[in-house]
């Protein structure tokens, strides 16, 4: 993460990030595909977590709040890892592959989540559109905590699930004539 914030994403090297890790670039490549790799690699991990986080809610929740719920458990793992998370997210922000690869990394946890809603019985269309609404949820607040770490981030998720409900609540009552 040094090197990438010292001399940039693209001017970085795989031995580079070997030779300042004290491992041989064989041993790098054993553990990483490319250096990208390097920023993304908890994306499994975090899957599973979603996923099990999912079909552990309690039953008898709508889709919106058993991803609050799958959230906020995972959320704690980004604040426990705030020195590494918010000096990767400048990486990212700074190197537009980097934004590209996350966007794609992103749509296959959106995926993923949209699935362990559908096993627990989610219709497949309102899995889906639950899953990219709570995803953008997610990110919003997860920018939220960046911008300003006084709240945490568990805090900002439950604002944002509750901004997500005020505009559902203000879309119904637009569609029923009421304002």
């Amino acid at each position: 993460m040094d090197l990438y914030r010292e001399r940039g994403f693209d001017q970085t090297t795989a031995a580079e990030i070997a030779a300042r890790a004290g491992v041989t670039e064989r041993t790098f490549f054993r553990h990483f595909p490319d250096k990208r790799e390097v920023l993304f690699a908890g994306e499994a991990d975090l899957r599973a977590a979603l996923m099990q986080a999912v079909a552990e809610a309690p039953d008898g929740l709508e889709p919106f709040e058993v991803l609050l719920c799958a959230f906020g458990k995972t959320a704690r793992r980004l604040e426990d890892n705030r020195p590494y998370s918010e000096p990767r997210w400048q990486v990212i922000a700074a190197t537009p592959a980097l934004r590209e690869r996350e966007l794609a990394k992103h749509a296959s946890l959106t995926n993923a989540v949209a699935d362990a809603l559908r096993q627990r019985g989610v219709a497949d269309a309102l899995a889906a559109l639950a899953a990219r609404t709570g995803w953008a949820a997610y990110q919003h607040a997860v920018q939220a905590w960046i911008d300003d770490p006084a709240l945490s981030l568990t805090a900002q998720l439950d604002r944002a699930f509750d901004d997500l409900r005020a505009l559902s609540s203000i879309g119904a009552a637009g569609r029923s004539g009421r304002v």
